[in-house]
């Protein structure tokens, strides 16, 4: 399987859409994808239809030591598409997984569970923070997607993320690489589009040539508990997050040349 992390210390830059979306983009592409909701908020959980209040297990028991992995996973109504939710549980998770010996470690060796073998693509959610939880995922993954505006105060959490990925490459996961996706981009004025060329012009090695509009549809279909490919099968998000799915099952399926 290959593992991608989608984080970013900021909040509100589409970590939850892109997630969800890019999942069910992957699973339209027959590609057996599973979603883990490591944000205690459980956006992704009822992103998908389901209420974290009424989860009785979830992605903390498995961090905890509690479960293995696959008896957390729990199939939606996609094809495909499959989820380890978030509940309550995982406010308790953030808080107490630092304290666990080689708890860096846990999601990656909880992902060794041979029942896992099916799935060809793992996608982790994570909260707007650089804690034990956001550790865990990166130290998992093969890539992280860092999602971010064209807008200033994202620009300005950027260096605070790429310095904990490096670290974490540094000291538990060698093979992490990681890509900017540009979300919410406004045509309209000029700030975003200025604002795209500096983003172009200084992390060319890492940007991805995807870029995600605005379109109200992708808000939608959150409050609706779909992902946008079956809320608005032909819309603009759609479009733009099949578009990502392609690009990013090139680097899948071939080394990623290393990002500084």
């Amino acid at each position: 399987m290959y593992i991608i992390a989608v984080s970013h210390q900021k909040g509100g830059v589409a970590k939850t859409t892109t997630t969800l979306s890019l999942g069910a983009c992957f699973a339209e592409r027959n590609q057996r994808t599973l979603l883990i909701d490591l944000d205690p908020q459980g956006s992704l959980t009822s992103g998908l239809g389901l209420s974290p209040a009424e989860m009785t297990r979830s992605a903390s028991d498995v961090l905890m030591g509690l479960e293995p992995l696959s008896s957390v996973v729990r199939e939606t109504e996609l094809p495909n598409l499959s989820i380890v939710p978030s509940n309550a549980d995982m406010i308790m998770a953030a808080q107490c997984l630092q304290s666990l010996a080689r708890y860096e470690y846990k999601l990656k060796d909880s992902l060794t569970d041979p029942a896992l073998s099916p799935y060809d693509i793992v996608l982790l959610d994570c909260g707007p923070s650089l804690g034990a939880l956001t550790i865990a995922a990166l130290t998992a993954s093969d890539m992280a997607i860092i999602p971010t505006q064209c807008e200033y105060f994202s620009l300005q959490a950027l260096n605070s993320t790429f310095e904990l990925v490096r670290a974490v490459r540094a000291k538990t996961n060698t093979r992490i690489k990681f890509r900017l996706l540009v979300t919410m981009f406004d045509l309209r004025g000029k700030l975003h589009s200025q604002t795209l060329a500096y983003i172009q012009q200084h992390f060319s090695a890492a940007i991805l040539q995807t870029i995600i509009g605005f379109d109200s549809k992708l808000r939608e279909s959150q409050v609706a508990g779909k992902p946008i490919t079956a809320y608005a099968h032909g819309s603009r998000g759609a479009l733009q997050y099949r578009q990502l799915a392609e690009e990013l099952l090139t680097y899948v399926q071939r080394p990623v040349p290393q990002a500084a």
